[in-house]
């Protein structure tokens, strides 16, 4: 049996730093010689090399030109490789994980991020073992077939669906959750996977890549006294032509005069407007109440149990590559990498 091959790809964060003994400063290490950090690495049975960006990226410097990078890294590498980790900052970490499901299209290996809340080189980090249990998941097989063969967040001991995922914590290990969807898999003594939830794509097609986003995307929040002219700027910013709509509970929102007639105005401009709950858990419905029932027979899309992260990339993508108003909003109510629940 030819033997694995996982390739490691550092975009930069918190856990490729290590102490330099002469300034007692945070430096990023040379990921050639990953091993002398990690010596845990030599025992696999698969073999592991690495990328490193130049210069790596702070996550809060994010952007869909560095996500177009790591899928065509990928593309690059996706015949040589049975499976690919990437190590990225918390902070955007889930709306890369979120960007990359849709990017990937009929992805039959695993691409699993990870990351730590303390340095590699620092006594107590999370790194050691959120690298090592992430390469495992990558390396992972059963009859040469990858058992998680999708886009994922690796983080403490759980295994997230990376569309699913939120960060919470920026103080615990525990730093992501996924209140809509359970683990893939679970690290203890043993490495559970929860088989009958992981996506097994039933596509004949072959892997390809999309390398086309569009940022022309705004966010909108709602909260109590919100004003008429902050709607209003988010609603008519410049070129704008989706708006994440964050709204209370199960989509509801204001039912002043003024609010529903910006949002109107905004829909007959053909602007999208993408209904998601404030909430980390629970789902859209917005026939279930009033304040929600005007928006849906305003033509506001409902974005079922989505997280904010997947719902701000799921449109980047869909306006980049569908060829029309329509078409993205159909796309909007399926789900296409699992990332709602229909």
């Amino acid at each position: 049996m030819e033997e694995r091959k996982i390739l490691i790809i550092y975009t930069g964060g918190t856990i490729g730093m290590v102490i330099d003994p002469e300034t007692n400063s945070l430096v990023p290490f040379d990921f050639e010689s990953i091993s002398k950090q990690v010596p845990e690495l030599r025992r696999f049975d698969f073999q592991v090399k690495s990328i490193s960006f130049e210069p790596l990226i702070d996550s809060s410097d994010m952007h869909p030109d560095i996500w177009v990078k790591l899928v065509g890294i990928i593309e690059e590498n996706y015949s040589a490789y049975d499976g690919f980790v990437i190590l990225h900052g918390t902070d955007t970490m889930a709306y890369t994980a979120s960007a990359l499901s849709f990017m990937l299209q009929n992805l039959r290996k695993p691409v699993v991020l990870t990351g730590s809340q303390l340095p590699l080189g620092t006594i107590r980090t999370d790194g050691k073992e959120n690298l090592i249990t992430a390469l495992e998941i990558a390396a992972a097989q059963k009859n040469r077939q990858a058992l998680v063969p999708e886009v994922c967040i690796y983080f403490k001991d759980k295994l997230f669906r990376g569309n699913r995922t939120t960060k919470y914590n920026a103080e615990h290990f525990h730093a992501f959750r996924a209140d809509n969807y359970p683990p893939l898999a679970e690290a203890g003594i043993h490495l559970k996977y929860n088989y009958p939830y992981i996506r097994y794509t039933t596509l004949n097609g072959t892997f390809r890549v999309a390398k086309k986003m569009d940022t022309n995307v705004a966010l909108l929040r709602i909260f109590p006294g919100i004003n008429k002219d902050v709607v209003k700027a988010v609603l008519n910013a410049p070129n704008i032509k989706a708006v994440v709509l964050e709204t209370y509970g199960s989509g509801n929102a204001p039912t002043k005069q003024w609010f529903l007639d910006a949002i109107k105005e905004a829909l007959d401009r053909d602007l999208i407007i993408l209904n998601v709950t404030q909430c980390l858990a629970g789902s859209v419905e917005m026939w279930r109440y009033e304040t929600g029932v005007h928006l849906l027979e305003l033509g506001v899309v409902g974005g079922y149990d989505m997280t904010t992260e997947a719902a701000v990339t799921k449109l980047m993508y869909l306006l980049a590559n569908c060829s029309s108003a329509d078409e993205v909003k159909k796309a909007l109510n399926k789900s296409l990498q699992g990332e709602i629940h229909v």
